[in-house]
């Protein structure tokens, strides 16, 4: 049996958790207040700031979405917080103009081209892998964020599923939580599929790539993630060994299991 959600209920957002709780093979288990996943966080009200820098400890945010993105939204109040660093790390060419269907990964938008689809049979499962093709530095940014902050860092992008979800696996590998525990928190996104879309589909650039389509296409399923961290591990041996074809070194790699687990 997985470890259950360890949800954040804010007026704000729709898709937030602390992935504290979650054990790992050496029977340790990841600490509260090091690592928590959102969608977007620029509907949080005062008090849902205060909930985030007070009760858990937030210094650092990482912000997965796009150029076009922020500048669909414009500053969100986090950004009036002092003690707030924020860090912008698109997992997306900066030289290409994306559109919210590329950044929701939307499986029936042509215009979202996977990595090798044929060989991981799952074109989502292959956009996620282009994210480790086409902005290794994004990547490996967002995961030392992690494992350096002063106190817990939100990953986030839109929906706070696909985005965030691969960094989140990601992290969670290094950290040694076993693959269905990875798994399970992936797929949690998928409780909150109904309320993540009526957010974003008030908001200008989401609307017409999400109205009128099923529910279901926007679920996170287990086999997505699966087959993204069995292609890792078939071509790195582990998502520390891809780490390390980027430049980390091993003293990064401890820092961030620390930082999970310790």
């Amino acid at each position: 049996m997985t470890t259950q959600p360890t949800w954040i209920e804010l007026d704000g957002v729709v898709n937030m958790r602390d992935l504290a709780g979650l054990p790992t093979t050496d029977g340790r288990t990841v600490q509260p207040h090091r690592l928590l996943r959102s969608d977007n966080l620029q509907d949080l009200t005062p008090h849902d700031i205060q909930v985030l820098v007070q009760d858990h400890e937030v210094t650092d945010i990482v912000d997965l979405r796009t150029d076009v993105e922020l500048r669909i939204t414009g500053p969100g109040p986090l950004r009036q917080v002092e003690s707030i660093t924020h860090h912008h790390h698109s997992l997306f060419p900066d030289d290409k103009e994306i559109d919210a269907r590329d950044a929701l990964v939307l499986p029936w938008h042509k215009s979202a081209e996977p990595v090798e689809p044929a060989r991981h049979e799952d074109a989502q499962a292959g956009h996620y892998l282009g994210y480790l093709v086409r902005r290794p530095d994004s990547v490996a940014a967002a995961l030392d964020v992690i494992a350096t902050s002063a106190g817990a860092t939100v990953v986030h992008c839109a929906a706070g599923k696909d985005r965030t979800g691969t960094i989140s696996a990601m992290a969670l590998s290094v950290a040694g939580v076993p693959r269905e525990e990875i798994v399970a928190d992936y797929v949690a996104s998928t409780e909150r599929a109904e309320r993540i879309v009526r957010r974003l589909i008030g908001l200008p650039g989401y609307a017409d790539t999400l109205r009128d389509v099923p529910i279901t296409a926007h679920h996170s399923r287990p086999e997505t993630i699966t087959r993204v961290l069995d292609a890792i591990d078939a071509d790195y041996g582990s998502v520390a060994g891809w780490l390390r074809s980027v430049g980390w070194t091993d003293l990064q790699l401890d820092r961030l299991r620390a930082k999970l687990v310790d």
